[in-house]
This record gives C-alpha cells, structure tokens and sequence, in this order.
C-alpha cells in the first residue's frame, strides 16, 4: 500500500495505470490519497502505508520522524527530473536591482514567494536570501501567497500567483523554481522580454519514494526492481512517465537534501523529531 497526496485531479489517473502496471507483474499493489504530506507522514507511521510518494519536505520529516524513533525511512527511488534542481530570482526588466547576484539591492524591496510549506518557492529562497545577509522582516518584506497548504507547494498555485503580482506591479521581485520559470514564459504570464533573473539557489533535489519503517523488505525490494524497469519506449508506460513528470526512475538519494534541511531549521519549519513548529502553517 503506497501513499499520494491529491494536489491535482491528474493523481488519480497516474496511480491508477501504475496499479494496473504492477499488476501486470503479478504484484499486488494499491494506493492511499492524502489531502497533505503531514497526514500522509504520519501515516507511515501508523502501519497504514508501506511506502509513499514524497515531497522533498515530507521526506526531511519523514527521517526526523524515523531517527527519533531509532528508525529509517530511505529513499528508495526518484524521477530523473527530481536530480539537481534550481529556484530563480525574477525582476521586471525596469527594475533598478542589477544582474544576477546583487542581493544587497533587495534591501528594503518586497519579494514574493509561494505557498508556507513550498521548498521550492518559499523554505530554500529564504535560506537562499539569509545565507547572502538579508532576513525576512529586518532586510526586506516577504509577500507570501498560501495556495492548498499541506500540499507542499506541488500544486505550484503560489508561484503562479506571485509571477501575477510581479507582473502586476505589487510586489518587486517573484521566487519560483526554474522549471516553472520556463512554464509561465511559455504560458505567456512571464514575457522574457519583460523580465531578468536575479538570483538563483544552489542545487537541490525533489520528489521521492520513501520507505515506511517496518514495511516488508521483500515487497519493497519488487516494487523497486519493478519501478526502475519502466522504460519510456514502452508504449503502455510512457504515457503514465508523461503525466507524472520523468523519463526514467533512478535510485533514490538524500545527499540533494541539504539546502532544504537547513532551512526547515533556520526557518523553523520542523524540529529535531519532525514535530511541526510553524505557527500560522494550515493544512
């Protein structure tokens, strides 16, 4: 039993194919939909789910949770496109901050982000900002737009939203990761023209399987044997790697998780054993 958190109507139709693909397998499979990470995390715990798919926050929780209880909670397998990842920095191109790296002209600016519990849009740019010298409410104003708490930023609603603001003329500088950067320039609500990137995060990494601790070694060892063979060229699968984002399953790895755990702490995020600190978090 897997668990996946609802963030859009596409959800349904990705697990149901990939039941129907391990089914295939003789491999008995099923799913669980959450309405967030922070219920399905706990889930992990309770014996209700063997593994789930995880945001990069819900994963950090996820081992919190674990290593207070003496457990693991390894990364078994993740998306190609979940590997090296940026978030950017955007500017109207009248703006008088200058090129890539000017932090100190942000002072004083107000600076839009996503949603509360968005690594991408909100938890990584803020380390991103204090690690340059500028923290929220002393150097700058931070605008946050809150889309579907609990989500993790996944629904990407909070990042669309400031691009709207920028663009707009409310706020003087918009977060967001660069593959979403790419899609509002293609969607035309980000003219590139009309726009500059400012600043950009360092690496860090995505989505992940996490293992439940307890969960049957076994079966997990299938289903991992099982995810990394789906290949792009077989027609019934492609489809099902489309909607969900990749070409190819790799094997898990929690050494892109850096940026994202020290900023859960310097933001106050989660504490040492994964309890929610995050006082006006709703999800």
């Amino acid at each position: 039993m897997m668990g996946a958190v609802a963030y859009a109507p596409k959800v349904v139709t990705i697990w149901e194919g990939f039941k129907e693909y391990f089914r295939r397998h003789d491999f008995e499979f099923d799913y669980i939909l959450y309405s967030n990470y922070e219920r399905q995390v706990e889930a992990q715990f309770d014996g209700s789910i063997a593994l789930a798919w995880n945001s990069p926050l819900a994963w950090v929780r996820a081992d919190r949770m674990a290593r207070a209880r003496g457990q693991v909670a390894p990364a078994i397998a993740m998306r190609d496109t979940d590997c090296d990842l940026t978030s950017v920095l955007v500017v109207r191109q009248d703006s008088p901050v200058a090129g890539s790296g000017d932090l100190a002209a942000l002072k004083g600016r107000v600076i839009g982000f996503g949603a509360i519990d968005s690594p991408q849009a909100h938890l990584i740019p803020l380390d991103h900002l204090r690690q340059g010298g500028l923290v929220a409410g002393r150097d700058f104003t931070s605008k946050r737009f809150d889309v579907l708490g609990g989500k993790h930023g996944d629904h990407i609603g909070g990042e669309r939203d400031a691009v709207l603001a920028l663009m707009a003329g409310e706020i003087d500088a918009a977060w967001m990761i660069d593959g979403n950067h790419q899609a509002f320039s293609r969607e035309g609500i980000l003219p590139a023209s009309a726009t500059r990137i400012v600043a950009r995060t360092g690496l860090y990494d995505h989505c992940n399987f996490t293992v439940s601790p307890g969960a049957p070694a076994a079966q997990i060892a299938r289903f991992t044997e099982l995810l990394l063979a789906m290949r792009w060229e077989d027609p019934q699968v492609r489809p099902l790697l489309e909607l969900e984002g990749l070409k190819t399953w790799l094997p898990g790895r929690t050494s892109g998780y850096d940026l994202l755990i020290r900023a859960t702490d310097d933001e106050q995020f989660y504490d040492a054993k994964g309890t929610i600190l995050a006082a006006d978090y709703r999800y």
